[in-house]
């Protein structure tokens, strides 16, 4: 038997998308559930620091990291298990419709609620790990399901779509009205760290950042997963019905992988910036659907492996 109810909110963020009703849910709306602690985004654990010849114990934070399983039902009361992701507490609701976003699973208008599961097979210490979406028409026929997505806060969505696959949900993005400054790029990092909040207590976490074309940060999140920190970003859109993000540049704060680059992509945004490096699948997808792509943003150098058109100044 499924009960649920039909929240969007996430009492640890993520917003009500557009014509949602708002506020934060509470423990009552939430009832079985409210029994069980809900893990936060830190863990305050002991530990022995070594200084030299001294040694101390003292209390210290750390990042958190909870499996996730999000499932998809349907109103004939079919339901699958599409991922299992290690995730920072934290903006789950966002997490799960960026995932299904990302991976071309729920498009525009296809979700009609979220909310922790309370199926009669998830134990009560597991509820709050465990997020439902549920879909306004039938679950997708597509191969993915044939299998669970199996993703970890490191490596993200295993055997992911190709680069062909992708063709047959996404087009290559327009060059648009999008032109950017040297000086705009070399202010992203900088910009995005003050922005992590929780980092700074625990040194630990990813983070992912959207900004306007003028410089300002629209919204941040943080996760120990690279992935999982934009698909809470593009959650965070597709909730408050800001899809496609077609005049903003994401910021992450590692290297680039094609998963990272699948999710810009879906969400139509046309910059992908990072302080470290991308992978050369990255490079492909970037050049192939029109995207710009900067990797090693740091300080006051950069280089840009795709899409230089949309970046002004010396090109030589």
């Amino acid at each position: 038997m499924m009960k649920h109810d039909q929240v969007w909110n996430d009492p640890y963020g993520g917003g009500a998308p557009a014509g949602a009703a708002g506020g934060s849910v509470s423990e009552e709306a939430l009832g079985d559930i409210a029994v069980t602690s809900r893990p936060g985004p830190t863990t305050r654990i002991r530990v022995r620091e070594l200084s030299g010849s001294t040694a101390r114990d003292r209390r210290d934070d750390l990042a958190t990291e909870e499996p996730l399983e999000i499932r998809v039902s349907a109103p004939d009361g079919s339901r699958r298990t599409v991922a299992i992701t290690m995730r920072t507490p934290g903006h789950d609701f966002e997490l799960a419709a960026g995932f299904l976003r990302g991976e071309g699973l729920a498009g525009p208008g296809d979700v009609n609620a979220i909310a922790y599961c309370t199926d009669d097979d998830v134990p009560p210490e597991a509820r709050y790990n465990t997020v439902t979406v549920h879909l306004k028409g039938p679950i997708p026929d597509l191969p993915s399901l044939d299998r669970h997505f199996l993703t970890s806060s490191a490596c993200g969505v295993c055997g992911s779509a190709s680069l062909e696959s992708l063709h047959d949900r996404c087009r290559p993005l327009p060059r648009g009205q999008l032109e950017l400054t040297p000086e705009f790029l070399y202010g992203l990092p900088d910009a995005l760290r003050r922005a992590q909040g929780v980092f700074g207590k625990t040194g630990g976490l990813h983070a992912a950042g959207l900004f306007t074309a003028s410089g300002r940060l629209v919204a941040a999140r943080e996760d120990v997963g690279r992935h999982n920190a934009v698909d809470k970003l593009v959650g965070w859109a597709a909730m408050t019905d800001r899809l496609p993000l077609s005049e903003h540049v994401l910021m992450v704060s590692g290297r680039v992988s094609y998963e990272i680059m699948q999710k810009a992509l879906a969400a139509g945004i046309p910059v992908v910036c990072a302080v470290s490096a991308p992978s050369s699948l990255a490079v492909d997808l970037a050049r192939e659907f029109g995207l710009t792509l900067v990797g090693f943003l740091r300080g006051e150098r950069c280089n840009v492996y795709s899409g230089v058109e949309r970046i002004a100044g010396p090109t030589g």
